[in-house]
């Protein structure tokens, strides 16, 4: 049984691992802009939007060009975020060998 008990000790480290990585990525900032600026989005590493901020000048622009623009910026935070979620992520998961799993 000190197979069970090894795969258990490195289940309890890589959830920690990973509960640690979770705060990091809360603390990690991600900036985007769109519309030459016009638009600008903070999201954090867990995909948490901070903060939004419009250029004045830009909302007086066509209604459907500036919800464009804000929608292509709120996708390109998301994925941003996900990608380097997903990418923090692998780094942890794959720091660990537990034999039988996928």
């Amino acid at each position: 049984m000190a197979g069970v008990g090894k795969l258990l000790k490195q289940a309890q480290k890589m959830q920690k691992s990973i509960e640690s990585l979770q705060t990091q990525m809360e603390a990690k900032i991600i900036d985007v802009t769109a519309g030459g600026g016009a638009v600008k989005i903070q999201v954090n590493g867990a995909g948490k939007f901070v903060s939004l901020a419009l250029d004045p000048e830009f909302l007086k622009e066509d209604s459907k060009l500036v919800s464009d623009t804000l929608l292509a910026a709120v996708q390109d935070s998301a994925k941003q975020a996900k990608e380097f979620n997903d990418a923090e992520m692998q780094k942890v998961t794959s720091a660990f060998q537990m034999p039988g799993m996928f």
